[in-house]
């Protein structure tokens, strides 16, 4: 197991110390962006970690949010891209489809790029109902690291929220991830 964080704008700061990958809020919807996300992707960059974005999902307008994501978030091989699934601000979600349509469309427009899903575990085990999750599943279940209870195959766990998001990998090295995430 690796460890890394993923961060937001509520993030001005962050230690890279002994991480092996930074998951980056890029974007939400179809108006949002993070205003830290140059100065965090910096930040990340130059500690050598494995950079990832994740874009918030809204319901609709998927293709034209998976735009939206790919126009805003830095491109570069090796980087991983993520989609946040879960409830919105407003008490609503996008639907099984959409969260699929959206993984899609973010693949075919950045194809040297790996597509992964963030959710929780409630999501994955009572709302999702296709279990796609792109290139891999990052699920959210704040237990022991490296130790969620799901039943599918997982590459990033999110443990736990305090002080920050912390996360695990299941990879041997930060240099198994590289080679992962550079299809």
């Amino acid at each position: 197991m690796i460890r890394g964080i993923d961060v937001s704008a509520y993030q001005s700061s962050f230690d890279t110390d002994g991480l092996s990958f930074v998951f980056i809020k890029a974007t939400e919807g179809r108006s949002y962006v993070n205003p830290r996300l140059a100065a965090q992707t910096k930040k990340a960059r130059d500690a050598g970690c494995v950079v990832g974005f994740y874009h918030f999902l809204w319901p609709g307008n998927l293709t034209a949010q998976a735009e939206y994501f790919v126009g805003k978030a830095p491109e570069k091989a090796g980087d991983v891209l993520a989609v946040d699934w879960e409830t919105t601000g407003d008490g609503t979600r996008a639907s099984n489809a959409e969260k699929d349509k959206f993984i899609r469309e973010v693949k075919r427009l950045r194809p040297n790029n790996r597509v992964v899903l963030y959710t929780n575990r409630n999501f994955w085990r009572t709302v999702d109902t296709t279990s796609y999750a792109g290139d891999g599943l990052w699920i959210a279940d704040y237990v022991t690291s490296g130790k969620p209870r799901i039943e599918a195959d997982w590459l990033f766990h999110q443990y736990t929220d305090n002080p920050l998001d912390k996360n695990v990998a299941d990879f041997a090295s930060k240099a198994a991830l590289r080679e992962w995430a550079t299809p």
